[in-house]
């Protein structure tokens, strides 16, 4: 059965306190959401919180005593701990949850959405476990950009690099950054907490856990997740994953081979005109989007360096660049409550 969202919406945020979860506060106002009354949750330790939402204070409960029945709607931005124990408890009180966690995002029952790219998914919430999930954060970018491009010719493999920010962990990401980049410059030692390696002036080529094959999670989630995304289990994925010393933003180094030949003006075309996507490309130094200069506070996907592979003949090449928390998180959160409450 499908819950009323027509009018004010009484919502449940859980994981307020997080970079997200504050992200999601800000879109919430700042888009004109129809919050009735809302709600925040966390875990024990931002308990008695109190967060600012249209200019009065809202109390941080405990999630783990949370009364999801006061809500039609709950975002979970917390751990996926967090959403493994008290998405289903939300949803079984009524909610319906909108979910950033890789928790749900590969049960079949469960939709992954990108709004500009699988809208129609969302309304089979009603049919399922009442769980919308949202992709990661480089999943969510990629498809936005591949979107017009498979439409048009058909993507057949995609080989991608993704340059993600310390953000994408949170803000203990932030900090050792912020941190070792203090004690570096003062000569003085670091201690790797949140990474296994130093990140300040630094790459690290590993992002989660190392996969039976070689690749991490986040290399075969990111290959899984676009696949179901864009409805096309044919589409061969390569990725590798990289942690770079950048604030907020992640960037992306694209190969694409289409199933038909898309030369370099028409995939500009249709990227110039695709939701969501900002054309930043041409060829001159500096004309390109980087996390800092373009992506981080946008709400859009930036492209550049788009190009014809010279080593394929069906071969695209691009760049691309986006605010992991905020598109790539918050935001694609609330465009999916969005959708249901226009529908």
């Amino acid at each position: 059965m499908r819950a009323n969202l027509s009018g004010p919406v009484d919502v449940i945020v859980v994981g307020a306190t997080t970079l997200v979860g504050e992200t999601l506060l800000a879109l919430l106002e700042e888009r004109g959401f129809p919050v009735g009354t809302l709600y925040l949750a966390d875990q024990r330790n931002a308990v008695g919180t109190r967060l600012e939402y249209k200019g009065r204070y809202v109390v941080v409960e405990d999630v783990a005593v949370c009364d999801f029945s006061r809500a039609k709607l709950a975002f979970f931005v917390a751990s996926l701990e967090v959403s493994a124990r008290h998405a289903p408890r939300a949803a079984a009180a009524g909610c319906i949850v909108i979910d950033r966690t890789s928790q749900f995002r590969f049960d079949a029952d469960v939709p992954l959405v990108v709004p500009e790219v699988n809208p129609g998914a969302a309304a089979a919430y009603h049919q399922t476990r009442r769980i919308i999930a949202n992709p990661s954060c480089a999943t969510i970018e990629l498809a936005l950009a591949l979107k017009p491009i498979h439409d048009a010719a058909g993507v057949e493999r995609v080989n991608v690099c993704t340059l993600q920010a310390v953000s994408g962990v949170g803000k203990n990401g932030i900090e050792e950054l912020a941190g070792q980049c203090a004690s570096l410059l003062n000569m003085t030692g670091i201690k790797p907490r949140t990474f296994p390696k130093q990140i300040a002036f630094n790459v690290l080529p590993q992002i989660g856990d190392y996969a039976d094959n070689g690749y991490t999670n986040e290399e075969m989630h990111l290959a899984d997740e676009l696949r179901k995304v864009m409805g096309d289990e044919r589409i061969m994925v390569n990725a590798t994953a990289v942690r770079v010393p950048v604030f907020y933003g992640h960037s992306a180094a694209v190969h694409v081979e289409t199933r038909a030949k898309l030369t370099v003006a028409e995939a500009r075309n249709l990227l110039a005109h695709a939701p969501g996507v900002s054309l930043l490309d041409e060829r001159r130094a500096g004309a390109y989007p980087t996390p800092a200069g373009e992506a981080a506070g946008s709400d859009a996907v930036y492209v550049g360096r788009l190009r014809e592979d010279i080593s394929h003949p069906r071969g695209l090449d691009m760049w691309l660049v986006a605010d992991n928390v905020r598109k790539g998180a918050a935001l694609n959160c609330i465009q999916i409550a969005e959708i249901l409450v226009q529908d």
